[in-house]
């Protein structure tokens, strides 16, 4: 790719993938998909109850393959040929991927992998959607969701921190600017970049931010023309 290029990179959240089918992870009530987030997304609650957080992922792993990327994704892997586009994601789908972008760090694992329960470097791809119990890493222990759970470290953050200091435009889509460790990563940009916005509701502060009041699909469109004109 010509260095040339200017580096656009690009945050998104379960916003991108509404679209798409995927729900965001959590409602209103604190629930996600009926589970309580401590029974299916933390540590704790893959030591009571594997079978149960190993059918949840199934579940979700069957509806991503289910579901095609948007015009969203598809529009952001169409900005490879005008930038050198970095997506630093918190989806734990594969819709960038299959929409063709070739630069995506997933803050918060992988639908499509799992990992050795013993040895977190040992991470394999899931063929299908089905993982069980009795499914084992190479060191012979279960395998597990290749999933950053709540209350485990974010190991890609430092490198996604260093993207966004990186940056000549940055874009969010998707994303409410909540949940941390990710919602800093604004703050890594360099002054006067310039940042889009892309989310019907969220507002930031954040000097540079120019607010695109659409969803996924229209907010990329947008910024295309955005960036084309500019």
């Amino acid at each position: 790719m010509p260095s040339a290029l200017r580096k656009l990179v690009v945050l998104t959240g379960a916003g991108m993938s509404v679209e798409s089918g995927i729900p965001t992870y959590r409602g209103a009530d604190g629930l996600w998909e009926n589970h309580a987030i401590s029974d299916v997304a933390t540590p704790e609650g893959w030591e009571r109850n594997p079978e149960l957080v190993l059918n949840f992922y199934n579940e979700r792993r069957k509806r991503m393959w289910e579901c095609l990327p948007n015009p969203g994704h598809l529009g952001l892997a169409r900005l490879e040929n005008l930038f050198d586009v970095q997506i630093v994601t918190q989806n734990i789908d594969n819709l960038h991927e299959r929409a063709g972008s070739h630069h995506v760090l997933h803050l918060h694992g992988e639908l499509s992998k799992a990992r050795s329960s013993r040895d977190p470097s040992l991470v394999y791809p899931i063929d299908g959607w089905e993982l069980k119990l009795g499914d084992h890493c190479a060191l012979g222990s279960q395998l597990r969701p290749h999933i950053v759970w709540f209350g485990e470290d974010v190991p890609l953050i430092n490198d996604a921190a260093a993207l966004v200091r990186q940056a000549d435009i940055v874009a969010i889509i998707g994303t409410s600017l909540l949940v941390y460790p990710a919602a800093g990563l604004i703050n890594d940009a360099r002054p006067g970049v310039p940042i889009y916005l892309i989310d019907p509701a969220t507002e930031s502060d954040h000097p540079n931010v120019e607010h695109i009041r659409a969803g996924a699909s229209a907010g990329v469109a947008e910024l295309t023309r955005l960036l084309s004109a500019g």
